[in-house]
């Protein structure tokens, strides 16, 4: 069986090229079976190579298919590995990734570009099992890439509007700036290491010492800190993520929740024997993750629509998952990628169902009362926003406070600001389901023809809820009392090539409980408090705004960073790409270059002209002029 392994990835591939190519001609029955067919055919194989790992020993299946590049001392073989970790975020992938592709069948079933939908959304899948399966950092590098494209083309995919173009357009070129810290950190690895592949890489590491200070694995790994933020939108370049909105809804949460961005929290985990030895950067990623996830919740708090709201909300999620890896928690910041997967799936799902309800209404502020009206939507989205809030007893309530726990740990510090950013996401989601399905409808032409969703779409809530339920059997930490499965089940993975895997610290089960419980009695305080504030209406909101009018319009125009990037950075580049343009392309390229040659040609044709009479006589008459002159030089 393990010959067909290799069909995870390319099956989507196969199915991206038929929809691509045949789609259109073959009809929206084709598109459909090929287009979900192919990630649920991924997820099978997924299932059958996950349990095949699971099986063996060392929890590794390693598949080589020969050598891909082989030039003086680069060799880089062209091969899958599967582990426990990159087991699991292939179960993420194709699992998640086809109830995505299910709900899109009845989403999507109107637009016109249907199996151009499909084709994209399956090539994303095959480039990110690309990045999430390979044995090379090349590899991981094409799918790293590849992804990026595809989210250009999926946010992009309403091309006859304006705004989705320029989103699509603000993603890719946002990441390109952090794939360049991928690049410069793998030529930094090549160098050091003398290879490109992973587990060699982590084998040579496990007998290295931390380093002390500033060192060359310290700038490799902050180049790769640097990729990290740009795909999983952290601090300062997540700009990109909340204009992905722009995107059909299943394209945001494909993209939002279990893929693209978590794959800056996977490369960190593949690499994390080496992030280990470099304090600084663990350092760094812990600071940069605290202060993500509190300036995007902070941001989130007056966010008006429903999508964006959830954009902040990921990005918060994101920095979360980053203050866990940087405080040494590499299983609890990947459980938060899991448990996340769930429930922000679900409710940019659940979103979505809203708008196709509301027809692609996204203002919160013009819904409410639609529980009555959706009822499968209303339960599906409560259980995603208990998850999210950290609720006792759900897998977000697990995932949080164990980030929450070990950021204790490190610095006191960084648990203060993760708690307060936990504060603003229960506000603002309490506030985001309030609004939406609670008190009265505030757009009764809306309201009057809104409806639950087809089954394509609910049956895809559901199982997304149930999912989201059971997540939590996965990580209950020991400090709560539980067994945190999935730090032993990653440890294989995470410590590769260790001599002595170190362990996180750990502090009392006491400590535990007193962090988790003041986060919690806050967290659903502050959850009460969004859901008094707008079970009314709005009267309670619009005060508020007009008692601190300068607070609430800095953070609705979210801290006017786009503004102080367009004027401080992009407007300097093109002034100066116009300077570049007139005086070296148009003046000395075009001008002196070309056009200057040109034009004293056709002067001194011009002049040469004057003499070419057509008359003898005028000629004999030159003819003697010249001999004169001759003569005159030679004879002087």
């Amino acid at each position: 069986m393990n010959d067909y392994y290799w069909l995870i990835p390319i099956l989507p591939l196969l199915g991206s090229a038929f929809n691509g190519l045949l789609g259109k001609r073959a009809g929206k029955g084709a598109v459909t079976f090929v287009g979900v067919g192919v990630v649920f055919g991924s997820l099978l194989l997924a299932l059958s190579a996950f349990f095949a790992m699971k099986a063996l020993p060392d929890h590794r299946l390693a598949l080589n298919y020969g050598e891909w590049m082989s030039t003086g001392s680069l060799n880089v073989p062209f091969g899958l590995v599967m582990d426990t970790l990159s087991g699991t975020m292939m179960l993420i992938v194709t699992g998640i990734g086809a109830l995505i592709h299910l709900y899109s069948v009845g989403y999507m079933h109107e637009d016109e570009g249907y199996a151009r939908f499909f084709s994209y959304m399956n090539l994303f899948v095959f480039f990110m099992l690309t990045l999430v399966m390979g044995s090379s950092l090349v590899l991981m590098f094409v799918g790293w890439e590849g992804v990026g494209l595809c989210s250009y083309l999926l946010i992009g995919y309403f091309m006859e509007t304006d705004f989705a173009p320029d989103a699509g357009l603000k993603a890719f070129l946002t990441n390109r700036v952090g794939d360049l810290g991928v690049a410069i950190g793998m030529m930094v690895f090549f160098a050091a290491f003398g290879t490109l592949t992973i587990s060699d890489i982590l084998t040579q590491a496990g007998h290295l010492a931390p380093e002390v200070g500033f060192g060359v694995l310290t700038f490799a790994t902050l180049m790769f800190f640097v990729g990290a933020t740009g795909k999983s939108a952290q601090l300062p370049l997540y700009l990109w993520l909340p204009d992905a909105m722009a995107g059909p809804t299943p394209v945001s949460a494909l993209i939002h929740a279990a893929t693209m961005v978590t794959s800056g929290i996977y490369m960190i985990c593949r690499l994390a024997p080496v992030f280990t030895l470099t304090p600084i950067t663990m350092d760094v990623v812990a600071w940069v993750g605290a202060a993500t996830a509190l300036f995007a919740a902070t941001i989130g708090l007056v966010q008006r629509d429903i999508k964006r709201v959830l954009a902040y909300s990921t990005v918060s999620q994101l920095g979360y998952m980053f203050l866990g890896l940087g405080a040494s928690g590499f299983a609890a910041g990947f459980f938060h990628v899991f448990t996340h997967a769930w429930f922000k799936a679900l409710l940019f799902l659940g979103a979505g169902s809203v708008i196709h309800a509301m027809h692609h209404e996204q203002d919160l502020f013009k819904m409410g009362g639609l529980r009555a009206k959706m009822p499968i939507t209303f339960w599906t989205m409560l259980v995603a926003t208990l998850a999210i809030i950290g609720f006792p007893g759900t897998s977000g309530f697990a995932s949080k406070d164990e980030i929450l726990y070990l950021a204790y740990l490190k610095n006191p510090a960084l648990w203060v600001i993760g708690l307060l950013a936990a504060c603003c996401t229960a506000f603002y989601m309490l506030r985001l389901f309030t609004l939406t399905f609670l008190g009265k409808a505030r757009d009764h032409h809306a309201y009057d023809h809104a409806h639950e969703s087809p089954t394509s779409m609910t049956l895809t809530l559901t199982l997304l809820a149930v999912g989201s339920l059971l997540a939590v059997w996965l990580g209950w930490p020991k400090a709560f009392g539980g067994d945190f499965r999935i730090e032993e089940w990653l440890a294989p993975a995470v410590t590769y090539g260790q001599l002595h895997a170190v362990h996180g610290e750990h502090g009392s089960h006491q400590l535990a409980w007193v962090l988790a419980s003041a986060s919690t009695l806050l967290g659903l305080s502050f959850a009460a408090w969004g859901y008094f504030s707008y079970k009314d209406g709005l009267a309670v909101s619009e005060a508020r705004a007009a008692k601190f009018p300068i607070l609430h319009k800095l953070l609705l125009n979210k801290y006017y960073v786009d503004e102080g990037v367009e004027l401080y950075m992009l407007r300097p580049i093109r002034w100066f790409g116009n300077l570049l343009w007139k005086l070296f392309d148009v003046i000395l390229i075009d001008g002196v270059g070309v056009n200057l040659p040109g034009a004293l040609t056709r002067v001194f044709g011009d002049f040469t002209a004057l003499f070419q009479t057509g008359r003898v006589r005028n000629y004999a008459l030159s003819m003697v002029l010249g001999a004169a002159v001759l003569l005159y030089v030679f004879l002087k």
